[in-house]
C-alpha cells in the first residue's frame, strides 16, 4: 500500500475513530524502512511499502493493533449523533460566512467561540 491508502484503511479499521495524519504516518514509514522493516518500490508515480520478513516477525509480536484499541468502548451512535451535529453547525456558520454582512459574519464568530467555551465549562462541571 501506499501511505495514503495506510490512512484510509486505518480510518476505517478504527469505524473512524482514529485517522492518523500525513505528518505522522510518512515519518513511521520511514523509520520502519530505516529499521529493516518495511520496503517500498516507486510504482505509478507512487510509493508502495510492503513488511519485510522481519517486519512480519514484529507485527506478529507486537501489542493489539492500534485501530483495534482506539475503536474500544466507542459508543458508535453517540459518536455519529456528535459528528452530525458539528458538521451541522459549520455548514450553517459557512453559509453565515459566505453570504452574510461583516456584522452577521461578527455575530456567528461570537457564538462559536461561546460555544467553544461553554463545552470546555461541561468538563469543568460548571453551569
Amino acid at each position: 500500500m501506499h501511505g495514503y491508502e495506510m490512512i484510509q484503511e486505518i480510518a476505517e479499521r478504527s469505524g473512524g475513530a482514529w485517522k492518523p495524519s500525513p505528518g505522522s504516518v510518512y515519518p513511521t514509514l520511514q523509520l520502519l524502512e530505516d529499521e529493516g522493516l518495511i520496503v517500498s518500490e516507486s510504482g505509478g508515480g507512487k510509493k508502495l511499502f510492503s513488511l519485510t520478513g522481519a517486519g512480519r516477525t514484529a507485527a506478529g509480536e507486537g501489542p493489539e493493533a492500534p485501530w483495534e484499541e482506539a475503536s474500544r468502548g466507542v459508543d458508535w451512535e453517540a459518536l455519529n449523533e456528535i459528528r452530525q451535529a458539528g458538521f451541522g453547525m459549520m455548514e450553517a456558520f459557512g453559509q453565515v460566512w459566505k453570504t452574510g454582512s461583516k456584522e452577521q459574519r461578527e455575530k456567528a464568530l461570537a457564538v462559536i467561540n461561546e460555544t467553544r467555551r461553554k463545552l470546555y465549562l461541561i468538563l469543568a462541571d460548571e453551569d
